[in-house]
């Protein structure tokens, strides 16, 4: 018989036993707004949690990233180190969401594309307790389609979506074979969002 309340079952226990981060991520700039609402578990690394943001937003991880939190000369990056980079960035992989954003309310930034600049907001809009059966993070709601990649940023997918929706604009043809076809800006599918975050685990 298994002995009772071993070492090993308190700490697994506890590894399961942490509470849940419920998060607005929205785009920075965008018009039509697109935002996404996310629960994640609070000891979710900023590595990890950066996966989550490409799958949930859509993006294809194509291009670099960081996570910035404070302001002015208290603000810090944290991503991928390289050492040909300017500014001292912090392991992603070391830092975990509590620790960024230890309470509710409290925002921070994900930027995606140092081209294009695509910047998030991520707001912790509540703490939850904690859920032993939560598995992977989940998709509650969010609105309208992410900007395909590499499209100029927030004023270039403006500029793109007034072309392809005026047939007579002079880069209608050229945007929409550039794009590949017809683009819903308002397109959102909750379940085929949270079918790629099951891939994750929480």
């Amino acid at each position: 018989m298994k002995a009772r309340g071993t070492t090993s079952d308190r700490g697994s226990l506890l590894a399961r036993v942490v509470a849940l981060y419920q998060l607005k991520i929205t785009l920075s700039g965008c018009r039509p707004p697109v935002w996404r609402r996310v629960v994640v578990r609070s000891d979710i690394t900023l590595a990890r949690l950066h996966e989550a943001i490409q799958l949930v937003m859509g993006w294809r991880n194509c291009h670099l990233h960081q996570f910035m939190s404070g302001s002015g000369f208290l603000r810090t990056f944290y991503g991928v180190p390289n050492p040909d980079c300017g500014a001292e960035v912090q392991d992603e992989t070391r830092f975990r969401l509590a620790g960024v954003a230890p309470a509710a309310k409290r925002k921070f930034t994900y930027e995606y594309d140092f081209g294009d600049s695509w910047d998030h907001e991520i707001l912790v809009e509540k703490i939850l307790p904690p859920d032993p059966a939560f598995k992977h993070p989940l998709c509650l709601a969010g609105a309208n389609a992410c900007p395909p990649e590499d499209c100029g940023g927030f004023m270039g997918y403006a500029n793109l979506l007034e072309a392809l929706a005026d047939p007579r604009h002079e880069e209608h043809d050229e945007m929409t074979e550039w794009i590949g076809g017809p683009w819903d800006p308002e397109r959102f599918n909750l379940e085929e969002v949270n079918a790629r975050l099951r891939r994750l685990k929480a």
